[in-house]
């Protein structure tokens, strides 16, 4: 199929584009990587009047080390994180979580800003922001917004983001080092996850946790953090029995869909198995020898 007929607009600066946005409002949809509205667009399950290409403003498309945060523009592709050593290293998590997103060429095109502004809720790079306690800067005509990313992401593909406005940066926390890992099941590599698991860890020298987070995806209509394990996990030692603790106590809540996927029940035991495995690895990368 094709797109139902629309508008194109190529503002070359950003407060063209808002300006565009600000004319149209709910009737225009902001282009970046496309690789997700292109497919909705073609199978008109999405029919924007006014199609507005953010690809010909320029300066978009990097990342800023801050005193308090790392900063990532709003045209900066997936792909950026594999190219980059330095990328990986000062964002590990999201490096390593962008590697099971689809296939390169949808990396090459698709941004960080795109797939957290469209928040399905089985991607990736959602349930990394969350786990990371990021910020999401948004801005519109004359007025620039800051969300804590758990206050971002709504439902299934709703965010708190209004029509008119753009996400114009993320801010991710510079924190101590610390070990973080990304563990995901797909049916095959590059499809949606069923569930996968973004976690982080720091320790005291003497090996005792005092930072963990877990979000999940594919469990719920947006990404889901485990505080209750994450707070289970705060001035113990890393050990095989309390990761798997950890874990239980992360897919408890849970109340996932079956689909043709998979079912409810298997998808809670994924999360169990998934938080437990990230969380061992996390331990070992930061340094801690698992019990």
């Amino acid at each position: 199929m094709k797109p139902a007929p629309f508008l194109y607009a190529a503002p070359g600066t950003l407060e063209e584009a808002l300006t565009v946005l600000a004319q149209h409002g709910a009737d225009a949809k902001v282009l970046a990587g496309g690789q997700s509205l292109v497919p909705m667009m073609n199978l008109r399950l999405a029919r924007p009047a006014v199609l507005v290409d953010l690809n010909r403003i320029s300066g978009q498309d990097g990342v800023r080390d801050g005193t308090r945060a790392v900063a990532i523009g709003f045209l900066t592709r997936q792909r950026a994180f594999e190219t980059s050593p330095d990328l990986a290293r000062r964002l590990p998590l999201l490096a390593e979580a962008i590697s099971f997103i689809g296939h390169p060429a949808i990396r090459s095109r698709g941004t960080i800003a795109g797939s957290i502004a469209h928040a399905d809720p089985a991607a990736e790079i959602p349930a990394v922001m969350t786990a990371l306690d990021a910020e999401i800067v948004v801005r519109s005509k004359g007025k620039k917004r800051v969300i804590a990313a758990r206050d971002f992401f709504v439902d299934l593909f709703t965010t708190v983001l209004e029509p008119t406005e753009i996400v114009v940066e993320i801010r991710i926390p510079r924190r101590a080092p610390q070990g973080t890992a990304f563990l995901e099941v797909a049916r095959r590599h590059g499809d949606f996850a069923l569930v996968g698991v973004a976690t982080t860890l720091g320790a005291s020298p003497d090996g005792t946790i005092e930072r963990a987070t877990i979000a999940l995806a594919g469990v719920a209509g947006k990404p889901v953090r485990a505080r209750e394990a994450e707070q289970m996990l705060i001035g113990s030692k890393a050990a095989s029995a309390v990761f798997s603790e950890a874990g239980r106590a992360a897919a408890a809540p849970l109340a996932p869909m079956s689909d043709i996927h998979a079912t409810a029940a298997y998808r809670k035991r994924l999360a169990a198995v998934l938080t437990e495995r990230a969380l061992s690895l996390a331990a070992r990368r930061a340094g801690l020898e698992v019990s």
